[in-house]
């Protein structure tokens, strides 16, 4: 079977610099990897090269990016725009300051939905309001009518995982989609995304530095330091057995409730 995305001896350079090097992943439909590593580490590089979002100074000087067996590395700005969205969608950490703030959240969703396709307001909207409601967006034709600044941080944060499910995506990137949000609501965003994986059997590489996460959503785990992989392995073995030296230490560095079911993905 052929992975749906794989990433081959993969170097990042920023202004010739290198920050992430020689980094192999594979990812299969319906799995999710957790990236985890202390700040600077590269995890956020990755996803964004992932995406052609490393901007002008940062480039992939090695390596491949296979997405369905197609090589993101070498694709035009105009091809890989026909799968951002949806084939490939992103959760930014902050969905709020990623989203336009004079402009409504009904008006964003409908033009990054007709980008990819012909669709009239009144579907967009009723699309919207459908997805609102399985991720547990209360109000949601008071939501579309809101602008970003007149929405709490938390709901933010479901508006971005919205519009980035609205196209039933096959890989979802997150980027620390919890860090910003408080315990309750962090739970609640996981559990949200976690829903979204057994709907529509979506993909997921979640970056982020809360170890909790990890243990509740992710099949398998990718640690990194100074841009290098210290380890990569099954959920259960990299955080209760794992065999690198930093990985022990980031593992004794973090406090953990033990709870029975944790790292199976959240199945």
């Amino acid at each position: 079977m052929e992975s749906l995305l794989k990433l081959e001896h993969v170097t990042i350079c920023y202004n010739g610099e290198p920050v992430v090097h020689d980094v192999d992943l594979e990812l299969n439909k319906g799995e999710i990897l957790g990236v985890v590593g202390e700040s600077g580490s590269g995890k956020s590089t990755i996803i964004k090269a992932i995406m052609g979002l490393l901007g002008n100074e940062g480039t992939v000087t090695e390596g491949d990016i296979w997405y369905k067996g197609k090589n993101v590395v070498d694709m035009q700005e105009k091809e890989l725009r026909t799968l951002l969205g949806p084939e490939i969608a992103m959760i930014f950490q902050n969905s709020g300051a990623a989203l336009c703030p004079i402009r409504t959240v009904g008006d964003q969703i409908y033009e990054s939905l007709r980008e990819h396709e012909k669709i009239s307001r009144h579907e967009c909207d009723r699309r919207a309001l459908e997805m609102m409601a399985k991720i547990g967006l209360k109000d949601g034709g008071r939501v579309l009518k809101s602008y970003p600044f007149e929405l709490s941080g938390g709901m933010n944060q479901r508006v971005g995982i919205c519009i980035s499910m609205l196209q039933n995506p096959s890989l979802l990137l997150a980027d620390e989609p919890t860090s910003a949000l408080d315990v309750t609501v962090q739970k609640q965003v996981v559990e949200e995304m976690l829903l979204m994986r057994r709907e529509y059997e979506t993909a997921m590489v979640v970056v982020t530095h809360n170890i909790g996460v990890v243990e509740k959503m992710a099949d398998q785990v990718l640690v990194l330091k100074n841009g290098e992989v210290r380890e990569y392995g099954k959920t259960a073995q990299v955080l209760t057995a794992p065999t690198d030296p930093y990985t022990k230490e980031l593992m004794r560095s973090v406090l953990r409730l033990k709870r029975a079911g944790t790292g199976n993905g959240g199945r």
